[in-house]
Protein backbone atom coordinates (compact mmCIF):
# COMPACT_ATOMS: atom_id res chain seq x y z
CA UNK A 1 0.00 0.00 0.00
CA UNK A 2 1.37 3.63 -0.83
CA UNK A 3 1.97 6.08 1.75
CA UNK A 4 -1.06 8.95 1.55
CA UNK A 5 0.22 11.88 3.89
CA UNK A 6 -2.62 14.17 4.57
CA UNK A 7 -2.60 17.46 2.84
CA UNK A 8 -2.81 20.06 5.15
CA UNK A 9 -2.12 18.79 8.45
CA UNK A 10 0.04 16.57 10.85
CA UNK A 11 -1.69 14.39 12.95
CA UNK A 12 1.57 13.60 15.62
CA UNK A 13 1.84 16.92 15.90
CA UNK A 14 -1.13 18.28 17.09
CA UNK A 15 -3.08 18.84 20.62
CA UNK A 16 -5.87 16.63 21.58
CA UNK A 17 -7.97 19.96 20.95
CA UNK A 18 -6.75 20.30 17.65
CA UNK A 19 -6.93 16.99 16.74
CA UNK A 20 -10.50 16.31 17.80
CA UNK A 21 -11.80 20.12 16.10
CA UNK A 22 -9.35 18.22 12.28
CA UNK A 23 -11.00 15.07 12.90
CA UNK A 24 -14.52 15.05 14.85
CA UNK A 25 -16.29 15.55 11.80
CA UNK A 26 -15.12 12.67 9.75
CA UNK A 27 -17.31 10.44 11.16
CA UNK A 28 -20.97 12.37 11.01
CA UNK A 29 -21.56 14.23 14.57
CA UNK A 30 -19.76 11.78 16.42
CA UNK A 31 -16.40 13.07 17.64
CA UNK A 32 -16.06 10.67 20.41
CA UNK A 33 -14.09 8.62 17.94
CA UNK A 34 -11.54 11.31 17.40
CA UNK A 35 -11.34 11.32 20.81
CA UNK A 36 -10.75 7.89 21.25
CA UNK A 37 -8.35 7.80 18.31
CA UNK A 38 -6.17 10.59 20.23
CA UNK A 39 -6.55 9.33 23.22
CA UNK A 40 -4.95 5.85 22.08
CA UNK A 41 -1.70 7.68 21.17
CA UNK A 42 -0.94 9.16 18.11
CA UNK A 43 2.40 9.11 16.89
CA UNK A 44 3.94 9.52 13.02
CA UNK A 45 2.58 6.58 11.79
CA UNK A 46 -0.70 8.27 12.23
CA UNK A 47 0.48 10.88 9.68
CA UNK A 48 -0.80 8.39 7.31
CA UNK A 49 -4.23 8.47 5.91
CA UNK A 50 -4.14 4.39 5.74
CA UNK A 51 -2.82 4.02 9.91
CA UNK A 52 -4.98 7.02 10.98
CA UNK A 53 -7.99 5.72 9.36
CA UNK A 54 -7.30 2.11 10.26
CA UNK A 55 -7.30 3.18 13.67
CA UNK A 56 -10.69 5.58 13.38
CA UNK A 57 -12.99 2.16 12.02
CA UNK A 58 -11.15 -0.07 14.37
CA UNK A 59 -12.83 2.43 17.43
CA UNK A 60 -16.16 2.31 15.63
CA UNK A 61 -16.33 -1.84 14.80
CA UNK A 62 -15.42 -2.54 18.67
CA UNK A 63 -17.97 0.32 20.40
CA UNK A 64 -21.19 -1.09 22.06
CA UNK A 65 -24.13 -1.78 19.60
CA UNK A 66 -25.76 1.52 20.98
CA UNK A 67 -22.81 3.91 20.13
CA UNK A 68 -22.99 2.75 16.77
CA UNK A 69 -26.75 2.70 16.55
CA UNK A 70 -26.67 6.61 17.48
CA UNK A 71 -23.60 6.93 15.01
CA UNK A 72 -25.55 5.63 12.18
CA UNK A 73 -28.70 7.60 13.37
CA UNK A 74 -26.54 10.40 13.24
CA UNK A 75 -26.61 10.18 9.17
CA UNK A 76 -29.16 12.23 6.85
CA UNK A 77 -31.17 10.48 4.41
CA UNK A 78 -29.69 10.30 0.93
CA UNK A 79 -31.88 12.84 -1.09
CA UNK A 80 -33.44 13.64 2.55
CA UNK A 81 -35.68 15.86 3.83
CA UNK A 82 -32.25 17.74 5.40
CA UNK A 83 -31.17 17.93 2.07
CA UNK A 84 -33.82 19.51 0.35
CA UNK A 85 -33.74 22.20 3.25
CA UNK A 86 -30.50 23.34 3.19
CA UNK A 87 -29.23 21.68 6.68
CA UNK A 88 -26.63 19.28 5.87
CA UNK A 89 -23.44 19.43 6.90
CA UNK A 90 -20.68 20.59 4.65
CA UNK A 91 -19.31 17.07 3.50
CA UNK A 92 -22.82 15.49 3.69
CA UNK A 93 -23.71 18.15 1.00
CA UNK A 94 -20.70 17.64 -0.99
CA UNK A 95 -21.21 14.39 -1.12
CA UNK A 96 -24.84 14.12 -2.04
CA UNK A 97 -24.06 17.08 -4.70
CA UNK A 98 -21.16 15.26 -6.10
CA UNK A 99 -23.72 11.93 -6.95
CA UNK A 100 -26.08 14.02 -8.80
CA UNK A 101 -28.50 14.23 -5.34
CA UNK A 102 -29.35 17.41 -6.15
CA UNK A 103 -30.04 16.87 -10.09
CA UNK A 104 -32.76 14.40 -9.36
CA UNK A 105 -35.95 15.35 -10.89
CA UNK A 106 -39.21 15.47 -9.17
CA UNK A 107 -39.84 11.22 -9.31
CA UNK A 108 -36.63 10.28 -8.42
CA UNK A 109 -36.86 12.35 -4.62
CA UNK A 110 -40.31 10.87 -4.37
CA UNK A 111 -38.12 7.19 -4.97
CA UNK A 112 -36.18 8.21 -2.58
CA UNK A 113 -38.71 9.25 -0.29
CA UNK A 114 -40.49 6.08 -0.69
CA UNK A 115 -37.05 4.33 -0.04
CA UNK A 116 -35.77 6.20 2.93
CA UNK A 117 -39.60 5.64 4.58
CA UNK A 118 -39.67 2.03 3.66
CA UNK A 119 -36.13 1.68 5.13
CA UNK A 120 -35.90 2.99 7.83
CA UNK A 121 -39.47 1.22 8.87
CA UNK A 122 -37.42 -1.76 8.46
CA UNK A 123 -34.27 -1.35 9.91
CA UNK A 124 -34.76 1.45 12.55
CA UNK A 125 -32.05 3.76 11.05
CA UNK A 126 -31.04 5.30 7.84
CA UNK A 127 -29.98 4.30 4.71
CA UNK A 128 -25.83 4.34 4.67
CA UNK A 129 -23.69 4.07 1.19
CA UNK A 130 -20.58 5.91 0.65
CA UNK A 131 -22.03 7.81 -2.45
CA UNK A 132 -18.50 8.89 -3.90
CA UNK A 133 -18.03 7.71 -7.13
CA UNK A 134 -21.46 6.98 -7.54
CA UNK A 135 -25.04 8.22 -9.42
CA UNK A 136 -28.55 8.53 -8.12
CA UNK A 137 -29.26 5.76 -10.53
CA UNK A 138 -26.47 3.32 -9.22
CA UNK A 139 -27.79 4.72 -5.48
CA UNK A 140 -31.23 4.46 -6.06
CA UNK A 141 -30.42 0.16 -7.07
CA UNK A 142 -28.60 -0.42 -4.53
CA UNK A 143 -31.22 1.02 -2.01
CA UNK A 144 -33.52 -1.21 -3.94
CA UNK A 145 -31.30 -4.51 -3.83
CA UNK A 146 -30.32 -3.70 0.31
CA UNK A 147 -34.13 -3.12 1.59
CA UNK A 148 -33.78 -7.04 0.96
CA UNK A 149 -31.35 -7.50 3.41
CA UNK A 150 -31.69 -8.95 7.05
CA UNK A 151 -31.07 -6.44 9.71
CA UNK A 152 -27.97 -7.74 10.71
CA UNK A 153 -26.71 -7.62 7.25
CA UNK A 154 -27.71 -4.08 6.99
CA UNK A 155 -26.22 -3.01 10.46
CA UNK A 156 -22.85 -4.60 9.51
CA UNK A 157 -23.08 -2.85 6.01
CA UNK A 158 -23.86 0.43 7.52
CA UNK A 159 -20.89 0.00 9.93
CA UNK A 160 -19.22 -0.75 6.46
CA UNK A 161 -19.96 2.58 4.32
CA UNK A 162 -19.54 4.78 7.09
CA UNK A 163 -15.49 3.68 7.14
CA UNK A 164 -15.74 4.61 3.47
CA UNK A 165 -17.38 7.65 4.52
CA UNK A 166 -14.96 8.36 7.03
CA UNK A 167 -12.16 7.19 4.56
CA UNK A 168 -13.07 9.60 1.89
CA UNK A 169 -13.42 12.40 4.16
CA UNK A 170 -9.68 11.83 4.89
CA UNK A 171 -8.55 11.80 1.67
CA UNK A 172 -9.48 15.24 1.10
CA UNK A 173 -7.96 16.84 4.25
Amino acid sequence: MSKAYFQSCTPSQMSREKFVSNFGDIYEHSAWVAEQAYDLGIDSSHNEIDRLQQRMANILLQADKQAQLDLINAHPDLAGKAAVAGELTESSTSEQAGAGISDCTSEEFARFTELNDAYKAKFKFPFIMAVKGSNRHLILAAFEDRIHNSPEQEFACALQEINKIARFRLEIM
